[in-house]
């Protein structure tokens, strides 16, 4: 059985991730994970080093949200026959790939973005840093921004 690491947060509840499980399992059995980072909505956060300075209610809402998208993507993938679980992570996604990891070894890692400009993620690289870090196979999804940025 195939293990897949998937790593998301705005995009949990979208058809590009939900069609990307579909594809692994019609492939094969497959067990997934999600890992959602708490990552803060920019308007939160003072610049790209401010997760030392997140301020408790920062944090809290960016938990809450984390976990509440998660939820909804575990009953959605689950309706759909898939194996899986998840958690909510570290503030910064690479981090949060690294602890999910010592307890999951997986075999791929989907990282599901919001588009090029949007994306925090893509801007600090974090698909290509988890291809050298982890030495793992990297796929990365990009979903539309309307079907994300909704919830």
């Amino acid at each position: 059985m195939r293990r897949c690491l998937i790593v998301a947060n705005q995009t949990l509840p979208t058809d590009t991730l939900s069609q990307a499980v579909q594809e692994r399992m019609t492939a094969g059995p497959h067990e997934f994970h999600l890992v959602a980072p708490a990552t803060p909505a920019a308007d939160e956060v003072d610049g790209p080093s401010a997760y030392a300075g997140l301020g408790p209610s920062a944090g809290d809402r960016a938990y809450a949200l984390a976990r509440q998208r998660l939820d909804r993507a575990l009953d959605q993938l689950r309706t759909l026959g898939a194996t899986v679980e998840g958690e909510v992570g570290d503030p910064d996604a690479l981090q949060a790939v690294r602890a999910t990891l010592r307890h999951f070894p997986a075999d791929e890692i989907v990282v599901s973005t919001l588009p090029r400009g949007l994306s925090q993620w893509l801007r600090r690289d974090l698909p290509t840093r988890l291809r050298k870090g982890c030495g793992i196979p990297v796929t990365q999804l990009t979903a539309e921004a309307t079907a994300a940025t909704r919830t």
